[in-house]
């Protein structure tokens, strides 16, 4: 791999777990930018799903973890971790639903991880889903604009504001051009070309990325990815089959909620504080990861988050990218189900959909012209605002 070599471990960490949960089952719902389904149905499909997949009966779930960012907001409703545990028919589970904006899936995900790590559930069900079409332009923008600090809204600093301000200062301190940001969001769609869940299946090239309407400079709309709607599953368990996917680790973190407050606009401190935990917990470090599923709501954060993870030295990313590296076929893989950019966004789905992608990859349940090839451990990273929060996720498979 080729990336910058940083030594796990970090305060605050989880043990090493000696007989970690393992996924039992993973299921989604195809990402659209206008579902045909209500909200709850996208979260009954992928449930049913995954315990299909994990060919458990819903009556063994102990728990239920629903990942939601704005339900009331978008659709005008609420209750959606009882109505889903009613709907499945389980009677005596627990059931929650887990907010943290852009990262409700993965903080989801970690409340059943944890669930089952601790021993208090032996069969969690973490589900994750938003349909963000079910409101108009402008009260979608207004939802996502409220995930900036209260002083930046006040100032109409937005996300993609962030995201544009952060690519600016990127190019210009390490020396890549435009046309190498342009390249994640090409890499990107050609890997979502082969997967059957993803919202954009189109090729692009760096000129269709240059020529797209500007967003917020240097970023185009093909650089920021788009509003959906979906859902995603993972069933996890407490007796893991042989040959299956564990859980090595599950960490998180938060950093400093105002762009404005960090010494370097560029660092992402949560992300590096999640990744180092989880590292410390899993017992190795980004050396040893094969895949990678980054949080790339904005091209350019695909650099910085492998950069806080190790997976690439500082100002070097972008090397990585034009080099291929980070292709499908590449030494370290980022996003080969198409990322947040062309797989699509649906905020409370999209963490559970980066461990379902990254299950597919490590069980070898994905096409040819979809697989990385053999791959042994898997990250995923997804982040909440533009920083304030990270789920970091490690997998793993025997070799």
């Amino acid at each position: 791999m080729t990336a910058q070599h940083r030594e796990a471990g970090s305060t605050d960490a989880s043990p090493a777990l000696a007989d970690p949960p393992a996924i039992a089952g993973v299921g989604m719902t195809a990402f659209t930018g206008t579902a045909d389904r209500s909200l709850l149905d996208l979260l009954f499909v992928a449930a049913e799903r995954a315990l299909d997949d994990a060919e458990r009966d819903p009556a063994d779930v102990d728990s239920v973890h629903v990942g939601n960012m704005a339900a009331e907001a978008f659709n005008d409703r609420s209750g959606l971790a009882n109505a889903l545990a009613g709907g499945l028919g389980l009677i005596g589970a627990t059931a929650r639903r887990v907010e943290n904006t852009s990262a409700s899936g993965a903080s989801a995900f970690q409340s059943a991880f944890e669930a089952v790590a601790s021993g208090r559930s032996d069969l969690a069900l973490a589900v994750g889903g938003e349909k963000m079409s079910s409101a108009d332009t402008a009260t979608a923008t207004e939802i996502i604009s409220r995930l900036t600090h209260d002083r930046e809204y006040e100032q109409g600093v937005t996300l993609p504001s962030l995201g544009g301000l952060a690519a600016a200062a990127y190019l210009e301190e390490h020396g890549a051009d435009r046309r190498d940001l342009a390249r994640v969001a090409v890499k990107n769609h050609a890997n979502a070309l082969a997967n059957e869940y993803a919202q954009f299946r189109k090729r692009i090239d760096v000129d269709d990325v240059l020529d797209s309407p500007p967003i917020a400079s240097p970023l185009r709309l093909y650089d920021c990815c788009p509003t959906t709607d979906g859902a995603a599953a993972v069933v996890i368990a407490s007796d893991p089959e042989d040959g299956g996917v564990i859980v090595t680790a599950c960490e998180s973190a938060t950093g400093t909620h105002a762009v404005a407050d960090r010494l370097d606009p560029l660092e992402i401190e949560s992300v590096r504080t999640a990744g180092d935990r989880a590292y410390a917990a899993a017992g190795f470090g980004p050396d040893a990861v094969d895949l990678a599923c980054i949080h790339d709501a904005f091209s350019v954060l695909e650099w910085l988050e492998m950069e806080e993870l190790g997976l690439a030295p500082t100002g070097g990313a972008w090397r990585l990218t034009r080099d291929g590296e980070t292709a499908r076929d590449g030494s370290i893989p980022v996003n080969p189900g198409g990322g947040l950019k062309a797989r699509g966004h649906p905020l409370g789905a999209t963490g559970i959909a980066q461990v379902v992608e990254l299950v597919w990859q490590l069980r070898g349940d994905v096409p040819d012209e979809r697989s990385v090839g053999r791959a042994r451990r898997g990250l995923a990273v997804n982040v909440a605002g533009f920083g304030n929060n990270a789920v970091c996720t490690l997998l793993e498979v025997d070799a």
